[in-house]
Parts: C-alpha cells; sequence; structure tokens
C-alpha cells in the first residue's frame, strides 16, 4: 500500500510541471531546478510515509505479568523411617510400626539317672516367636497388640491402650505388672537365656488390668491394679484380683547409671477352692521337669516384697536382686519363700557397654558391628542365682545356680548367647534313682535370636 500511495504522488507532481517544460528540452539550468524540486518532493514523500507507517502500525501486546504464587510448604502426608522394621508416620500424629522377635534354642539338662530320664538332654525349641504390631494414636495415645506364635499354640503377650502428654501415662491391657529388674528387663535383653528361679517360682507373668507410670527425673512410680492372664480369664471361675507397685530411683552418677528399687504385690485368688503350685525349671526351658517344687497348696492369699539394685560404670556392671513371698493359707502355717541373685558381667569390646532405659537394662548396640567392617559388641556375664521353696512345714526344694554366659551382638539386632549353669539340689521333688534327692545338675544352653 505504502509504494503504491508513492508512484500516486510522483505521478501527481510530475503532471503538475509546465506543459512548455515537458513539451522542450530542457536546458541545463532547468534540469538542476527540477532535480532539486524531484528531492524536495520525495523527501515529503518519505515524511509521508513514516506518518502513515506510525499511524497504521499494530502495537505489539505487552506480555502479561504472571500473577505471584503463594509461598506454601506443603507438609509430607506420611514418611517411612527405619529402626529394625519400617515404621509409618503421618503428619497428623499417627504412626505403625511391625514388630517381632524370634528366639531358637538349643538347650540340655544333665541330672544323675533318674531324675529326667527322656526328658532331659539335648533338645531344640523355638522358644519365642512374637509377631504385633505397635504405634501412636493422635491426641497422646500409643498402641501394642502382640501374639507369640511358638510350637504351633498362639498367646497373647503385650495387648494394650496407654495415654500419656507428659511424665504420667495410664495404660489399660496385658503388661507385666511391676515386680522385679530382672521380670522388667525384656527377654532380648537379659543377661542369661532364662530369667531369676524366683520370677519362675512365684507366677510373674503378664497380666490384664489397668496401670499407671509416673516418670519425673531421676524417679519412676508405677502401679497397677490386675486380674490374671489373658488366656486363663477366659475361665468364668477366675475372678483374681491383684495390686502392683514398684519405686525406682535411677540417677546418673558422671559416667555409671544407678538403680535402686523396691516393688510390692499382693493378690486375692477371689475362690475359696484356689490351689497354688510354686517351682522353677533348671534354667532350660527345653525340659518340663522341676527339681524344686512346693506341690499344690491352698492359698487365701499372697503378697511379696522385693528389693533391687545395679549399677553400670563404662563396661561393667553390678546387679543382685532378693524377693520374699508369703503365702496365706486357710488352717496351716504361712510359709514365706525367697528367691535372689546377684550379677557381674563385663562389655570386652571397646567403647561399649550395656543399656539402661527406664527401670530395666536395654540393648547392647555394638559401636563396632561386623557391617561396619567391626566383630560386633562380646559381652560375658557371671550370676548366682538362689531359691528357697522350704518353709512352715513345706519341703519344695532349695535350688542354688552358678552361672556363666556369653553374649554377642554382631549388629543391634541379631544376638547369640551361650549358658552354661552348675546346680546343687537339696529336698528335691524328683529324686534319683536310688532315692537320693540332694544331688547336682548341669545345663546348657544356646541361642540365636533376631529381632525387629
Amino acid at each position: 500500500m505504502r509504494h503504491t500511495f508513492t508512484a500516486a504522488l510522483l505521478a501527481t507532481s510530475t503532471l503538475c510541471l509546465p506543459t512548455a517544460a515537458r513539451a522542450q528540452a530542457m536546458t541545463a539550468d532547468e534540469a538542476a531546478a527540477l532535480r532539486a524540486e524531484l528531492a524536495a518532493l520525495k523527501a515529503q514523500v518519505a515524511t509521508l510515509e513514516s506518518r502513515l507507517d506510525a499511524a497504521t502500525a499494530q502495537p505489539t501486546p505487552a506480555a502479561p505479568t504472571p500473577a505471584a504464587t503463594p509461598s506454601v510448604t506443603a507438609k509430607p502426608a506420611s514418611e517411612i523411617s527405619w529402626k529394625g522394621a519400617p515404621e509409618i508416620k503421618t503428619a497428623d500424629g499417627w504412626s505403625f510400626k511391625p514388630r517381632g522377635r524370634m528366639q531358637l534354642d538349643l538347650a540340655a539338662v544333665d541330672t544323675p539317672a533318674g531324675v529326667t530320664g527322656a526328658r532331659g538332654g539335648l533338645k531344640t525349641e523355638f522358644r519365642r516367636i512374637y509377631l504385633g504390631v505397635d504405634g501412636k494414636i493422635p491426641g497422646g495415645f500409643a498402641y501394642r497388640v502382640e501374639a507369640d506364635v511358638a510350637n504351633s499354640s498362639v498367646e497373647l503377650t503385650d495387648v494394650y491402650l496407654s495415654y500419656g502428654t507428659g511424665p504420667l501415662t495410664v495404660t489399660a491391657g496385658q503388661i507385666k505388672p511391676f515386680w522385679s529388674l530382672d521380670e522388667m528387663t525384656s527377654d532380648l535383653f537379659t543377661s542369661f537365656m532364662e530369667r531369676a528361679a524366683f520370677a519362675q517360682a512365684f507366677g510373674f507373668e503378664r497380666r490384664v488390668g489397668l496401670s499407671a507410670q509416673y516418670k519425673g527425673g531421676d524417679l519412676l512410680l508405677q502401679a497397677g491394679v490386675f486380674g490374671d492372664n489373658a488366656n486363663d480369664l477366659l475361665d468364668d471361675k477366675n475372678n483374681a484380683v491383684s495390686l502392683d507397685g514398684r519405686i525406682v530411683w535411677m540417677p546418673k552418677l558422671g559416667d555409671a547409671q544407678l538403680h535402686l528399687a523396691a516393688s510390692g504385690h499382693w493378690r486375692d485368688p477371689n475362690d475359696p477352692a484356689a490351689l497354688g503350685r510354686y517351682r522353677a525349671r533348671p534354667f532350660a526351658h527345653t525340659t518340663d521337669v522341676r527339681l524344686v517344687d512346693t506341690g499344690q497348696l491352698d492359698v487365701a492369699s499372697e503378697r511379696g516384697i522385693g528389693l533391687e539394685g545395679a549399677v553400670i560404670a563404662g563396661p561393667f556392671h553390678a546387679a543382685g536382686e532378693a524377693y520374699w513371698h508369703r503365702v496365706n493359707r486357710t488352717g496351716a502355717a504361712d510359709p514365706t519363700f525367697f528367691g535372689g541373685y546377684a550379677e557381674v558381667g563385663v562389655v570386652l569390646t571397646p567403647g561399649d557397654r550395656r543399656g539402661y532405659k527406664d527401670g530395666g537394662f536395654d540393648r547392647l548396640k555394638p559401636s563396632k558391628p561386623i557391617t561396619a567392617g567391626g566383630i560386633g559388641a562380646f559381652q560375658v556375664n557371671a550370676r548366682y542365682d538362689h531359691l528357697d521353696l522350704n518353709d512352715s512345714g513345706i519341703v519344695g526344694g532349695r535350688q542354688q545356680t552358678a552361672l556363666i554366659g556369653l553374649v554377642w551382638a554382631p549388629i543391634d539386632y541379631i544376638r547369640i548367647s551361650a549358658n552354661y549353669g552348675k546346680l546343687w539340689i537339696d529336698d528335691a521333688r524328683v529324686a534319683t534313682a536310688t532315692g537320693d534327692r540332694d544331688y547336682t545338675a548341669d545345663t546348657f544352653g544356646l541361642r540365636t535370636q533376631v529381632d525387629f
């Protein structure tokens, strides 16, 4: 369009020139004047073209300014961490973690002829196979559901719901009542494959109830009211009730961890025909023979008092307990049975020590596990254990045991332990082939364990 306009303008300008100038030959001066006029016309045309371009050009639209995006840091809906097993946690406070353990035992009891017979000797068993879950619920709640499926049977272990947002925690369900350092220490972390003989003899087991725990600084208070074990509650005649409490003082003295505690127990079977039996295996669960055993006793009620002491100082530890268990009977003398132990131990690998947490021994964690090129952690323990079931006309026997054990933890969650024990039995429940009730026995055990 612009070129058409220019041509028309030039043509019009030419037509405006004098007719004589077009018809006759031009002189040199006339030609110069004409060229000057044409140059002026071209300048005018250029000016008009620029104005025309400015008038007809389309403006380029400005790029839109993007709207500012608000800065928002979104919290993840959930996260998964690893602590022996995957643990799922959500932003609003829920958590879920599978848990379990497997303990495979090889054990033997060697006694004089006629005592154990086919029920002694070298045997294997799955001591425990726990499977369960635990976690947290928003608002300060926590839960655990766990069962032992070893040896083709199912038995509930810890099953509870707890609430606590501060130093006080309230728990409803099946847990361990508050009895003893050896009992309150998980079987994953005990010094030997089996707990103290008095813990076996006096019926320490999980029970269903309502309990509370207060932990403030170096002080731990535990108390609860309980019925019986969940499996025993299936019997409609089981109306037993017990009260249990424990107080623990656990200060840190420099690098040393101190533990001093006392516990009390009272139980009423709520059944005039109730019977009780107090006995213990010879530190090997592969046999059902009890060398010390009171037999069945009528029990109107029972009560117990326990004292505990322990110290962990660097690689060394020492522990001891004493427990008096009194049985109130109807129309008969009331016996008081006694059990206790004294123990020392040392972790052999440099930089490692025995763990402690909330009134009980905790996991032995190797500072140089085999996964990091180390040898794991090694611990040696020695114990003297005593159980006396003779009193007030009851002859259940007296068992004294010297135990030595080796623990190897190649990594945090795998543990291999070996035990040897020498037992001295007086007034044994089971006599030898010659009728002797005072004799010695030997026990040996090897355990392979994994937990998550």
